[in-house]
């Protein structure tokens, strides 16, 4: 975790979430499909004011109270009851629907729901005529948190019901108004088009409602009492417009590093022509040379402060202008330049980095790195000032007004995506610079024979470790944002890459069964079937890696 110190903003305690619950009742239209109803919320409300949402809202002491007046699952039980009977109760308050049935089975009628008052105690008019609660008729479709920023946020489960039947919703016109069946895919085009504004969780539940063709689809996915999310967004700006992200999103990790208490003072923009701080003591600054291979371009970093100097990690391609921001953000003293591995988009910014701290008058700050072994491609021949070992320590130390402060970066060597290529471990908090290993929003490249499938999956294994160790949230690659976040979003991402890893090398296995004589330009057309055909020659690379693990694996080979 990183240091409080290194903090680029003062703390601010994010507004404690009330308990709350929000269902989406469910039809299907022969025309349209699946569609839920939606109403549109007071202009007056003090959350989400004129916004279309499912019907819902704030947990009572009278819903957990009610807990004997409602059939329910054998897994539905505490807090789970008293969310499905919550949100049971809002949809009678504010639409005048009544989810309860008799003794005998038959849905609530309309003389059931005439002898109902909105604003009498819900449960106990129910079971005075007979009523019981169908609770289990409600199922868990999303847990929702909301953003830390808002100034008054809900812990709220998104259920899913289907519509009684012979009921149609009136509205409150207090809270709620002109409620309106709608399509998941209708929802989204309306809003976008600028007619039916809805927030952010609302959009995104729909967007993964747009799966699902019918009620019976959704349902079945919901068999086991979990929710198929759970998430809690965070948002930063974008072109200076807030811009909101689920924890799957490759810009969430940066916005927990930098802003954690949820602040929205970050903006995630690429641009090339400043450093980014990301921390106190971090800065990035991306190269201008985006690409396919590259994302938005290579990330150079730079750790420490003024009281201690700078380590470079990764100075880029050679480009004056690049090598120049870097060395302005450091103030001119850079004590030491690291190259992760010696791709030509990272290290041949090195040496013209070097030259112009000389030229500036500080010391020459050596090029740190691993030599690069004969099997790298001419392009990426690589000699260092100093050569790096594995596990060794570089340290940065200097006099702060708060006193003595250290940043040690313990270096990791990681084969695989090239046969020198290191990680760099900044022990005081608990980051992760990850080079070309690990990368936000793709998956390296591991092209032999200076790339090497089984170092790959073995140095993510030990990467895991080492984040374990040192309690690591964060990992800095070289191309995209920062990935991870608390409480295991370092483990996490390390973890769903070595998953793809695998699921790969099982089509890649696939694909050698189904043509045993088959050529790897074949094998590609099957084991990517999921990538664009214009990144199969790249993809191939990786496929001969996997092929070559492949058959280090099989008995007899070992």
């Amino acid at each position: 975790m990183p240091r409080s110190s290194q903090l680029l903003y003062p703390h601010r305690e994010p507004p404690t979430p009330l308990p709350a619950a929000t269902v989406l009742l469910l039809r299907d239209d022969p025309a349209h499909g699946l569609q839920v109803l939606m109403t549109r919320r007071s202009a007056k409300a003090s959350f989400a004011p004129g916004a279309y949402v499912f019907p819902g809202g704030g947990i009572e002491a009278a819903d957990e109270a009610a807990h004997p007046l409602a059939d329910h699952r054998p897994g539905q039980t505490g807090t789970a009851l008293t969310q499905a009977i919550a949100a049971i109760r809002e949809s009678f308050e504010e639409l005048g629907l009544v989810l309860a049935r008799h003794a005998d089975g038959r849905w609530a009628d309309a003389d059931d729901i005439a002898a109902l008052e909105r604003q009498a105690p819900f449960a106990e008019q129910c079971a005075a005529r007979g009523l019981r609660l169908a609770a289990d008729g409600m199922f868990l479709l999303a847990h929702w948190i909301t953003d830390r920023d808002l100034p008054k946020r809900f812990d709220v489960p998104f259920l899913v019901a289907r519509m009684p039947p012979g009921q149609s919703p009136v509205p409150d016109n207090a809270e709620q108004f002109a409620p309106e069946w709608i399509s998941p895919a209708d929802a989204l085009a309306r809003h976008a088009a600028g007619s039916f504004f809805m927030i952010f969780p609302t959009i995104r539940t729909l967007e993964r409602l747009t799966r699902f063709a019918n009620a019976d689809a959704l349902l079945a996915a919901l068999h086991d009492e979990k929710p198929l999310w759970v998430s809690c967004p965070r948002a930063g700006l974008k072109s200076g417009k807030d811009s909101r992200h689920m924890e799957h999103e490759m810009e969430f990790g940066e916005l927990a590093l930098v802003c954690p208490d949820g602040q929205i003072k970050h903006a995630l923009d690429w641009q090339s022509d400043r450093a980014v701080p990301l921390l106190k003591n971090v800065q990035r600054l991306t190269a201008p040379n985006p690409g396919a291979m590259t994302g938005p371009g290579t990330n150079s970093y730079l750790v420490g402060d003024p009281a201690t100097g700078y380590i470079a990690i990764d100075p880029g391609p050679v480009d004056p202008g690049h090598q120049e921001c870097l060395w302005h953000a450091a103030g001119g003293d850079i004590r030491m330049i690291v190259c992760t591995h010696s791709h030509p988009d990272h290290s041949p910014g090195a040496r013209p980095l070097q030259q112009l701290c000389e030229q500036s008058g500080k010391p020459r700050p050596p090029i740190l790195g691993m030599q690069s072994l004969p099997t790298a491609r001419p392009h990426s021949e690589f000699t260092p000032d100093l050569e790096l070992s594995n596990g060794e320590l570089l340290a940065l130390t200097g006099k702060a007004p708060e006193g003595e402060i250290t940043h040690t970066l313990e270096v990791i060597h990681t084969p695989g995506h090239a046969a020198n290529h290191v990680c760099l471990l900044l022990r005081e908090d608990g980051l992760l610079f990850s080079g070309d290993h690990i990368l936000n929003g793709s998956t390296t490249v591991i092209d032999p024979p200076d790339g090497n499938m089984a170092d790959y999956m073995d140095a993510l294994d030990r990467l895991d470790a080492l984040c374990q160790q040192w309690k690591v949230q964060f990992i800095l690659p070289a191309h995209g944002y920062v990935l991870g976040g608390p409480p295991n979003g370092a483990r996490d991402a390390i973890a769903h890459l070595k998953r793809h890893r695998l699921a790969r090398e099982a089509k890649v296995l696939a694909a050698m069964q189904k043509l045993p004589d088959g050529t790897p330009e074949q094998w590609v057309e099957l084991a990517y079937d999921d990538v664009p055909p214009r990144m199969w020659p790249l993809a191939q690379r990786s496929l001969l890696a996997h092929v070559e693990r492949i058959r280090s694996l099989k008995p007899g080979n070992d």
